[in-house]
């Protein structure tokens, strides 16, 4: 190769490695501050979590301040700070050549103090990004030899003579250790308490767990509604983008959930909450499975609400969800009586959805104001439940109320120095079943997973061996011996995490869950 050639060839690679260096800085920053807002909106979650929750955040409705800064620290700033490095570097080269009569200094100290700086970087961010998505657990999950297949059970209902009318209300972040008052101001969910008396015939299952795995709203509505983990390929997309939210068809079609189960036993299923509907793909999996309405942001926009009930990052306040959840239970049980066929109306709150909003109704009377925001929402919710109780409805109708999740626990979080080293965190709840034995007492210790064949019993509807995917219902004494519910804690663990690819690839394509 000739001298020229080989000047070309050698500033053709001086500007690719160049090119690929900036690549790298790109990439590391963007991996960098994509860690670093995750762990200080969510703490850590899972690579599940992220690839069917957060790729699905809105500008209204769905989380936009976090779209917002996920554009401007993942998509603008590493872009902007990498050009800066860049310009900072042509300049002193442009420097350097200027001044190359004068005696060089040696130049491999600064390159290679520059080459370990980018070295660093890379595999900080890697790390952090790694760790906070949980991606070591993520690849040890796809080695596990657990499918849930093997342990799924379809819910068969041997006796539906006793249905009744059912409602279910998801708190969100609805955490059972916020009503610790030794470690809080006060018990934030005092006002649902008095609504809800033990005396009454309400009960809880006590020591309710997230399941493995779980931690977020989508993932707490799917696991006490069909049974399962949510997780797997996620919805599909009928314009071929991938994107978790955007026209996607189907969602865990294939698998047999809560709203269809009632379906199939005359019930009519109304969902109302007050974020946008579509934000993780939520109406679609209501649709699919037997929900015959459902409201949410735009249409309580469009039902004329006043800009001052809304809050701009998620939607509705909960003091007009349950004044709109009033009337509807009034009609639905007017309905019923007429046709003799019951109903399932399921509530989702929103104003302790973090950051907690403060809406007008809402005194703060607490230094922490997540306390009063959570007690404001719990009284709402509890006049929802005296709603019920005045007119009548809880003579036929059963009330599963329960937190969709734990509270999260973000970098900035002020509840850590209350809930961290707290063991075991559970999550609230609070269930009425009409005419039920006050002296009976619910299975303890249970996770979320059980909670889909609790509520089908608690509707009135038997179900063979109290099972419905890998749950067994609270009302039941005992678990079946060939049940997950069985399996030791370590195992149960690993099934958990595990891919299960048998499973998840029917779920999601449409077909039957198991064989």
């Amino acid at each position: 190769m000739s001298g020229p050639a080989v000047r070309t060839a050698r500033k053709a690679g001086v500007v690719l490695g160049r090119i690929l260096l900036y690549v790298l800085i790109w990439a590391s920053l963007a991996l960098l501050i994509a860690a670093a807002g995750i762990q200080f909106y969510w703490g850590e979650i899972s690579v599940s979590q992220m690839m069917l929750n957060l790729v699905s955040v809105e500008t209204e409705g769905g989380g936009g301040p976090v779209v917002w800064a996920g554009i401007l620290g993942i998509g603008v700033a590493p872009v902007v700070i990498t050009a800066l490095i860049a310009l900072w570097q042509f300049f002193r080269r442009r420097k350097r050549r200027k001044n190359c009569r004068q005696p060089r200094r040696p130049q491999w100290i600064p390159r290679t103090i520059s080459a370990v700086l980018v070295a660093a970087l890379a595999v900080g961010s890697v790390t952090a990004f790694s760790t906070t998505v949980g991606v070591g657990d993520y690849i040890k999950a796809a080695n596990s030899d657990y499918d849930l297949a093997d342990y799924y059970v379809e819910p068969t209902v041997t006796d539906g003579e006793d249905k009744r009318n059912l409602v279910v209300i998801y708190l969100e972040s609805g955490e059972a250790t916020l009503g610790d008052d030794q470690l809080f101001e006060k018990d934030a969910f005092a006002p649902l308490k008095e609504a809800t008396p033990d005396s009454d015939g309400w009960q809880s299952t006590d020591g309710l767990q997230q399941f493995q795995g779980g931690g977020w709203t989508m993932a707490g509505v799917v696991s006490t509604q069909c049974g399962v983990p949510l997780k797997g390929t996620g919805p599909e997309p009928n314009d071929g983008s991938g994107e978790v939210g955007e026209g996607v068809n189907t969602y865990l079609g294939g698998s047999t959930c809560l709203g269809d189960v009632l379906a199939e036993h005359g019930y009519t299923s109304v969902f109302l909450g007050g974020a946008n509907s579509s934000f993780a793909a939520k109406d679609v999996f209501l649709r699919n499975h037997g929900y015959s309405e459902q409201k949410g942001l735009a249409d309580w926009r469009s039902a004329g609400e006043p800009e001052k009930n809304f809050r701009s990052d998620w939607g509705l306040s909960d003091e007009r969800l349950m004044a709109h959840a009033k009337d509807r239970i009034d009609q639905l049980h007017a309905e019923s009586e007429k046709t003799g066929q019951p109903f399932n109306l399921s509530l989702l709150t929103l104003d302790t959805h973090k950051p907690a909003h403060v809406f007008d109704y809402c005194n703060v009377d607490t230094q922490n104001t997540d306390i009063s925001v959570f007690s404001c929402s719990m009284a709402q919710v509890a006049g929802f439940v005296d709603h019920m109780k005045e007119k009548g409805y809880l003579d036929d109708t059963a009330v599963v109320i329960m937190g969709d999740h734990l509270k999260q626990l973000s970098a900035g979080d002020s509840f850590h120095e209350q809930l961290d080293g707290q063991t075991p965190r559970s999550i609230f709840n609070r269930i009425w079943v009409p005419g039920n034995d006050k002296n009976t007492t619910l299975r303890s210790g249970i996770d979320q997973l059980n909670m889909y064949a609790t509520i089908l019993e608690a509707a009135g509807l038997t179900l063979k061996d109290h099972e419905a995917g890998l749950g067994v219902s609270a009302f039941a004494a005992k678990v079946p011996g060939s049940s997950a519910q069985a399996m030791d804690p370590n195992s149960y663990k690993e099934l958990l995490n595990s891919h299960s690819p048998k499973f998840y690839t029917r779920a999601w394509a449409g077909e039957e869950a198991v064989q």
